[in-house]
């Protein structure tokens, strides 16, 4: 009888134990093209590593930097592509007589 009440206290234990609060999840990291994808998303998630780096954590803050990254340094268009100032024109070089004198 002493074993049973044994039993039964180790078991009631272990269930209780199992009933604690269950430790905080990972969060989810979005990747680097979905804030490519994404910029309105991206601009948040800037502001807030910018605020609370430490809440946000190291791994997505890094994904925010490189997606920031790669939108600016992309391979599309740039907006100056069509500049209204033209080049300035390649000067003329002098005629190789010019510097001699009759």
């Amino acid at each position: 009888m002493k074993n049973l009440l044994h039993i039964i206290t180790a078991a009631v234990a272990l269930v209780l134990a199992g009933c604690g609060k269950p430790e905080p999840s990972q969060p989810t990291i979005e990747s680097v093209e979905s804030l490519v994808a994404n910029p309105e998303r991206l601009k948040d998630l800037r502001a807030q590593c910018k605020a609370d780096h430490a809440r946000m954590g190291d791994a997505q803050c890094q994904a925010v930097a490189e997606a920031t990254r790669q939108r600016f340094m992309s391979g599309g268009r740039s907006p100056y592509a069509n500049d209204p100032v033209p080049p300035p024109a390649a000067a003329a070089s002098p005629p190789a007589d010019a510097g001699a004198k009759d």
